[in-house]
């Protein structure tokens, strides 16, 4: 199941982008006092007791302004509310109730989201009392909060999580293979789609944008079940226009949430993008399992041994966080190599599932030890005395050592790259988790 999406909204300079980087622990709303600095949503992913969601931070909501700029970002703040589970309304304690909040939550009552309101800037005793005016917007109990100090975000948060929807058990076969098609716009993923089911089941335009939704199809070969999930291609932020692309972004992120392995989708006549990366980034980072797709091979001007290989080079070193990462040449259009997808997928699934006994991998760590001794730092020396796998889907592997401090990410790369070189693990992040214990206590 995908995770719940909280969106922040209300009026200009109110602290929303304050709140958006405190619930995040990261600073990547920009704060400012002058009004509409943040033009666009923003996406990060946080976590509160053991909720996992999504927030979006939006621009100010001015509903009467005819201004281009301040009309695009109530737009964009609608999509946001459109796509939100939960709205967090925020408005400004010190200043008091104004005609542009009641503005703006009358377009919220509108949503029949859960709407909680968040009154910031409430930073001393003396201003608990106007929390009380906000109760006038009939939106239910405001909350007051401070923002910049992180005063009473904990109750914010809890009335956040509570009104989350219900989890439905997402009913699935644990046989099937899910796959997300991914990728900027206009790359194929439809063409792609439509070639490996070998029927027209999605829309194929020139267009970009055209795939609005995630589209789920299911299909069977070789025995194995799988389901397709096309997404809308996510762009550029300052390249898109049409509010419902935009809105399609989410949808594609959420895709990747339910997906088991990707396929990233890469023109080949234009290469590897920063959107490419940032697109792949997600998906590395949400332990998926990933194939990497050069479309369009077709019409690559130069095809030989040796501009593949050049391809391939340039390729590993613009995603470097994707050296996992199978990748195959192929065309949507005319279904060169598009056979080989599922053949991909279903490997690239297997390795994701992959455990490796405890006692083996500790022979392993023996084994690294002996040719790469562990860093010291200070005259301490790493000592590493225990590694044993967590999970799987992406494997996960807890070591035990004698001070975490001493793990240098370097020699964490080392004992990744002795993983793979033993076991392959090809496809799929792996994922560390470092911790302390004791010499005499690991047995």
């Amino acid at each position: 199941m995908s995770k719940p999406i909280v969106a922040i909204v209300g009026r200009p300079n109110v602290g929303k982008s304050t709140l958006f980087n405190q619930i995040g622990k990261k600073k990547l709303s920009i704060v400012d006092d002058m009004p509409g600095v943040t033009r666009d949503r923003i996406y990060m992913d946080a976590t509160w007791l053991t909720y996992e969601f999504t927030i979006i931070d939006t621009g100010g909501i001015e509903i009467e302004s005819n201004d281009k700029i301040l009309t695009s970002m109530r737009a964009q703040a609608q999509i946001a509310m459109d796509e939100a589970d939960v709205i967090v309304f925020v408005v400004d304690g010190r200043a008091g109730l104004t005609a542009a909040d009641e503005e703006v939550a009358k377009l919220l009552r509108t949503t029949k989201k859960p709407v909680i309101i968040a009154v910031n800037k409430i930073d001393s005793v003396q201003l608990d009392m106007n929390v009380f005016e906000f109760y006038n917007l009939g939106l239910g109990d405001p909350i007051g909060i401070s923002a910049s100090n992180a005063l009473c975000l904990g109750d914010l948060l809890d009335k956040v999580v509570e009104s989350f929807p219900k989890a439905d058990e997402e009913i699935r076969d644990e046989d099937e293979i899910r796959i997300a098609v991914i990728g900027r716009p206009n790359v194929g993923k439809s063409s792609l789609v439509n070639k490996m089911l070998g029927e027209e089941r999605v829309i194929v335009s020139d267009i970009p944008g055209t795939t609005r939704d995630a589209i789920d199809t299911h299909f069977v070969k070789d025995d194995i079940k799988f389901t397709l999930i096309d997404t809308a291609g996510m762009r550029r932020k300052n390249k898109i226009d049409d509010a419902v692309e935009h809105y399609s972004v989410i949808r594609s992120l959420r895709a990747i949430d339910r997906a088991d392995v990707v396929l990233m989708l890469i023109e080949a006549p234009v290469g590897v993008t920063e959107q490419d990366k940032k697109i792949a980034g997600y998906a590395h980072e949400s332990g998926k399992g990933c194939v990497i797709v050069i479309n369009k091979w077709d019409i690559f001007p130069d095809k030989h041994d040796r501009s593949t290989n050049r391809f391939t080079d340039d390729l590993r070193e613009q995603l470097g966080f994707l050296q996992y990462a199978p990748v195959l040449y192929a065309s949507a259009l005319t279904g060169q190599r598009v056979q080989r997808v599922t053949e991909l997928v279903k490997f690239v699934a297997e390795q994701q599932s992959m455990r490796i006994q405890t006692s083996v991998l500790n022979e392993l760590i023996r084994d690294a030890i002996s040719v790469n001794p562990p860093p010291s730092k200070k005259g301490k020396q790493l000592k590493i005395l225990f590694m044993t796998q967590a999970d799987i889907c992406p494997p996960k592997f807890i070591i035990f050592v004698n001070d975490p401090d001493l793990f240098h990410f370097s020699y964490l790369r080392f004992i990744e790259n002795q993983l793979r070189e033993r076991f392959g693990f090809e496809g799929t992040p792996l994922k560390f988790i470092i911790r302390k214990r004791k010499e005499n206590d690991y047995e």
